[in-house]
């Protein structure tokens, strides 16, 4: 099943919850310490109690919130009892040496040092969060092969694979608190960088296959720079500026144990977590842990959607949870699907669906399409009036108001008798603060609204400079407008084109003489020229 936070967050999922279990060990002689440890004291005997600490501290909320999905709630199950059937010595740390061999057992392309952090880690999955631990080896069926397949496209150590056990913990719709998101835990900006797309209605960082691939061209780029592997886990989670400071902190060392004081404090426990999930996934089986298996069945298979539609209307023909189709399809943030027959997009479903949505995607498409997409346009979901979701309710107007200059969130809200919340929340606004030629989008009762008062507010009119010398000139006449259509209005200052199938500004620029593309462009505050979609409004002006 194909399911898709700064690292520096996601690291901390791996490293949470509860109290570290406490174990008197037996002393050890000065040879049998260097047997264990090895010769690179600086890798193995390295461990930071306050980074230790930190990171359960910071961990424990995220690792228990994905057990309280939805997903993992109603789609796996575990038995709680497991724990108290399990042996004594697996309820307990194993002797160091237990750890250092089967570490050394590992086929990995990375090394795996051990030390007392390393051993932290594994006691968190492998003794204090075996009911977490069953649900990530559970979801790791589904996604690993998912990974696996990027990494091999550009030829990268699978057991970078294990990166978003410590990121996400395997949950494609978790958001850090510096708001990094999805499984591989992309900033917005680096997400965009990388070819991701994240507006209103979708975030690709929640598609398991392209943040997948995303994330592992990130990482081919950083082992470019670095050439080291721990340095470029480390680089994933801290970001290339803080590994460059600690390089030159370090009096230029490279190596990731050579500028580990150099690091932030979270980053230190960044690779003893990897080691430690990496040491977990491959001896899952010498701690009788078990992946959690799933409720119903996972088999998945994909569709290519052309044109706006709405879980619910899905959920409608198919009886599908809603719920059911935000997890397989997690990218999709606000339950709408906004395809265009120029903007394909997939839609995940269970195979044994598939066959029943081709045979009845007419009806499912035509499924109270009008309160959906209102004149097939999507329209916001949030805020008062909305009725149904993305609908506006039964009595209420959707207007288009184009903020000019002077006016503020307070003068707008005031205009049209509405609250500053609903104005913000109905146009996302946050904190935000509006700006000259912003299109702001309200939900008005319709007997509030004056007769005349049109859905698109009309452009200020250009002031005429004049002066004591000053000499009016007539405008030569324009050539007269096309003439209207069905998919035209006229206002006293211009024209109201609906966009129709195949338009761009170019062609519709055409139809009028006189009007250029940039005309358009400019009149419309539109940003972005490929953005254009049938039934879209946008206004022609009445050039003198």
């Amino acid at each position: 099943m194909q399911i898709r936070f700064n690292i520096l967050f996601l690291a901390i999922l791996l490293l949470s919850l509860g109290t570290t279990a406490q174990v008197v060990e037996k002393p050890i002689s000065a040879e049998e310490e260097q047997k264990i440890w090895g010769n690179d004291s600086v890798a193995t005997k390295m461990a930071d109690k306050m980074v230790n600490d930190n990171l359960n501290l910071l961990v424990s909320d995220k690792l228990d919130s994905l057990v309280n999905t939805w997903y993992i709630r109603n789609a796996f199950t575990y038995d709680k009892s497991e724990f108290d059937s399990l042996p004594e010595e697996m309820k307990n740390y194993l002797p160091d040496s237990v750890y250092v061999s089967r570490l050394q057992s590992i086929d990995s392309f990375l090394p795996l040092p051990y030390n007392e952090t390393v051993r932290n880690f594994i006691g968190l999955y492998t003794i204090r969060k075996r009911e977490l631990t069953s649900y990530i080896l559970g979801l790791a069926k589904y996604y690993f092969p998912i990974f696996e397949e990027a990494l091999e496209r550009y030829q990268l150590p699978h057991e970078l694979k294990y990166l978003p056990i410590i990121e996400s913990a395997m949950n494609p719709k978790a958001i850090s608190r510096a708001g990094a998101g999805g499984l591989w835990q992309f900033m917005v900006g680096t997400a965009k960088l990388y070819g991701l797309e994240v507006n209103s209605y979708i975030d690709e960082r929640s598609d398991p296959i392209k943040s997948s691939d995303a994330a592992a061209r990130y990482l081919k780029d950083l082992y470019d720079i670095y050439g080291d592997w721990h340095v470029v886990i480390a680089a994933y989670n801290c970001g290339p500026g803080n590994i460059n400071k600690a390089v030159r902190r370090s009096g230029g060392k490279q190596s990731y144990w050579d500028i580990y004081y150099s690091l932030p404090r979270e980053t230190r426990g960044y690779i003893p977590v990897f080691i430690a999930a990496t040491y977990m996934v491959n001896m899952a089986d010498k701690h009788m842990l078990k992946a959690a298996e799933p409720k119903f069945s996972t088999l998945t298979d994909t569709l290519e959607i052309h044109n706006y539609l709405n879980f619910e209307q899905i959920s409608a023909i198919l009886n599908i949870p809603v719920e059911a189709l935000r997890q397989l399809n997690p990218q999709y943030r606000r339950d709408v699907i906004p395809a265009r027959p120029e903007k394909p997009m997939l839609l995940k479903l269970p195979t044994a669906s598939i066959s029943t949505f081709i045979d009845n995607q007419t009806q499912i498409f035509a499924y109270e399409r009008d309160k959906y997409f209102p004149n097939n346009m999507l329209v916001p979901v949030k805020g008062r009036y909305k009725g149904i979701r993305g609908v506006a309710a039964s009595g209420i107007k959707e207007i288009t108001h184009i903020v000019t200059s002077g006016e503020s969130l307070t003068s707008v809200a005031n205009k049209y008798r509405v609250s500053i919340t609903d104005l913000k929340d109905w146009n996302d606004l946050g904190r935000k603060k509006i700006r000259t030629g912003q299109r702001l989008v309200l939900y008005i009762p319709s007997k509030t609204l004056k007769s005349k008062e049109v859905v698109v507010a009309e452009k200020p009119k250009e002031k005429v400079k004049s002066g004591k010398d000053s000499t009016a000139v007539a405008a030569p006449a324009a050539k007269s407008p096309a003439p209207l259509t069905a998919s035209t209005t006229e206002s006293d200052d211009y024209i109201v084109y609906t966009v129709q199938s195949g338009d761009s500004l170019f062609t519709i620029a055409k139809k009028f003489p006189g009007i250029t593309d940039t005309d358009l462009k400019e009149y419309n505050n539109i940003r972005n020229v490929k953005g254009l979609y049938p039934g879209q409004q946008i206004r022609i002006p009445k050039k003198a």
